[in-house]
């Protein structure tokens, strides 16, 4: 089955955001792809705390969502995309990663666990607790037309063992929609995504924000599809325009990989903990 991952650089313009996503999806379907992967936070990236807080909807409220349940029913497409929840805490959100399928109901979510938090003195700070609630569950892999996929969220690639827990529960492919800050895309971005493909021996699909999306925030893009080898397949053009780049998802090449090197069946669980 064919895959597409996307890239766009996202503003504060929920409107704006939710066109490029649906015409994103709507050229992933056209070219064959049976599942497209949007990114982290594709509804809208915010200046503010309270211009994130204002801009947020529920999942059933979503403009964006919205748009992209029509854009899959017509299109006969399954759709992984990040938005913004509201919770219930007037002070803070979740940062959600919702799945799509191709009749247009949205069958899975997945809040994010890991939160990003970095401040640095006389450095840069950003702070995802200030405003965002982490995701307390682990859930089982979903069944896609491309094979069972356990949902992530950028900062997420950083914890191996999510990866193991979901390979563990039957999943093919790992999906992270990112934004990922252009320093540390640049050092850690490619070698975190390759490294979870490898041990685990499943598809990386990985979408990713690109560009300046306000004065305080840019992302570095390089959306990427990498195979249960740890080989890069396809990547998206280093342009803030929307860019698809596409791949097959051979499962019986991922079944032959697994097979002759069964890295599951050697963990030492008499010495460490299993991840289950």
């Amino acid at each position: 089955m064919l895959a597409a991952v996307a890239q766009f650089c996202a503003t504060s313009g929920i409107l704006a955001n939710k066109q490029i996503c649906s015409q994103l999806a709507t050229d992933a379907a056209r070219q064959g792809a049976k599942m497209v992967f949007l990114p982290e936070a594709s509804d809208f990236i915010a200046s503010s705390k309270e211009e994130a807080l204002d801009l947020t909807t529920s999942l059933e409220a979503s403009p964006l969502l919205q748009g992209l349940q029509q854009v899959a029913q017509e299109q006969n497409i399954w759709i992984s995309v990040g938005v913004h929840e509201k919770s219930d805490k007037l002070t803070h959100i979740y940062n959600t990663h919702v799945v799509i399928d191709d009749l247009g109901k949205m069958v899975s979510t997945y809040r994010k666990i890991h939160l990003f938090n970095v401040d640095i003195k006389d450095g840069p700070r950003l702070m995802e607790s200030d405003s965002t609630l982490a995701g307390q569950t682990i859930y089982a892999p979903l069944d896609t037309p491309l094979g069972r996929v356990g949902l992530q969220i950028c900062y997420d690639v950083r914890f191996a063992e999510l990866s193991i827990t979901q390979r563990q529960r039957g999943a093919q492919i790992l999906t992270f929609p990112s934004a990922f800050t252009v320093k540390t895309g640049m050092a850690h971005w490619e070698p975190l995504l390759r490294a979870r493909a490898i041990e685990t021996q499943t598809y990386v699909i990985a979408a990713a924000q690109i560009g300046q999306h306000n004065a305080k925030r840019a992302s570095f893009g390089n959306a990427m599809i990498i195979d249960p080898w740890g080989t890069v397949l396809a990547r998206c053009a280093d342009s803030v325009k929307p860019t698809l780049a596409l791949a097959l998802i051979d499962l019986d090449y991922l079944e032959k990989i697994r097979l002759e090197m069964p890295v599951l069946n050697h963990r030492r669980n008499d010495l460490y903990p299993k991840l289950a």
